[in-house]
């Protein structure tokens, strides 16, 4: 392989010329740029990023390690990257790949998950990372960066236990306030819901705003009218079957897929959306402009969380140069109502 320094002899230049060039500092003259430029291009020299960094004492590195690439967290993980790589980091990225490990049982079993996960960031470790950005695939607490005290740490999409670590979110409680008010501002008064798992974040959340909704209408909140789902088209189905017994003029799914789903139940039983019951999803996936009719919904922005959490990482690192440490907070990412054909006024 062609060294710095046998470029730098080709060129008749110095090594630390040749740096400055390649480092796109401005102090060398224009004909000697395109000289080193001409012997680079010959020779094929390539330069060898890290043993650069190592040199500086600074691998300009960030680490992303991903629970899996999903539809809802490769937006996050996309947008992050190319924030640090505007700012002048690399990244490197590491997906656990949990649900192929472990299908869905691994959401509250931090064993499982740290046994991956402590590979990953060993494999961080080695590349000399200067900070990790995690990207939960479900929302929950972790308890997983309690031994990592060295670099900073950004969560998105989940929430560290530690405080002092700064997680970026959805603001799940005002979506599912969002969604309601939208209802009732349109009229709607006897509103079922389809929900997620009972035990996770994002279904708690949502159904909080929901009952806030309902108490700021003076609406009464029946906890029969909810049907607890796992997230799934089917599961939507079956909620449907289950909502439909309280005569509801309007469904609130949390999530597209479950609307998708409660879409199969009504149409199979004769019952017309919107003209007999209103509905309205949650994520904005590709399928919800495709329904017939296209679903209202609550679109989250997932590059808005990967933005936010890329910015604060370069902030920490910038706070970890100047001497201050990780200040920590949580970080909510608002959603945006997509208004379609799925909901009347009446």
């Amino acid at each position: 392989m062609v060294t710095l320094t046998e470029v730098a002899r080709l060129s008749n230049v110095s090594a630390s010329t040749v740096s400055n060039i390649l480092n796109g500092k401005k102090n060398v003259g224009e004909e000697t740029k395109k000289r080193v430029l001409k012997v680079i291009e010959e020779t094929g020299y390539e330069p060898n990023f890290y043993a650069s960094r190592m040199r500086s004492q600074s691998s300009k590195t960030i680490g992303i390690i991903a629970e899996d690439l999903s539809i809802y967290t490769m937006p996050i993980v996309e947008r992050a990257m190319a924030v640090c790589d505007d700012a002048g980091y690399r990244t490197m990225l590491v997906n656990l790949r949990m649900y192929d490990k472990y299908a869905d049982t691994w959401y509250y079993d931090e064993t499982k998950l740290y046994d991956v996960f402590k590979g990953g960031m060993s494999e961080l470790r080695s590349l000399k990372v200067e900070g990790l950005i995690y990207v939960g695939g479900h929302s929950r607490y972790l308890t997983i960066f309690d031994e990592i005290n060295d670099i900073p740490i950004v969560v998105a999409y989940a929430i560290a236990k530690d405080e002092n670590i700064t997680s970026v979110v959805i603001d799940d409680e005002k979506g599912g306030y969002d969604v309601t008010k939208y209802l009732l501002s349109m009229g709607h008064k006897k509103i079922g819901v389809i929900a997620g798992v009972r035990e996770n974040l994002h279904t708690q959340k949502r159904l909080s705003g929901y009952q806030k909704a309902l108490y700021e209408y003076k609406q009464l909140y029946d906890p029969g009218m909810v049907y607890y789902g796992n997230w799934i088209r089917e599961s939507g189905y079956e909620g449907a079957k289950v909502v439909m017994q309280f005569k509801p003029d309007s469904i609130v799914c949390m999530n597209d897929y479950m609307a998708a789903g409660a879409f199969d139940y009504l149409k199979e039983n004769g019952i017309s959306v919107p003209g007999d019951i209103s509905i309205i999803g949650y994520d904005d996936v590709e399928l919800a402009a495709y329904m017939s009719p296209p679903l209202t919904t609550n679109k989250i922005n997932h590059n808005e969380i990967g933005r936010l959490a890329a910015n604060t990482m370069i902030s920490l690192l910038k706070n970890k140069k100047d001497g201050n440490k990780q200040s920590g907070g949580l970080i909510k990412v608002p959603c945006d109502l997509v208004i379609r054909d799925s909901v009347v006024k009446i």
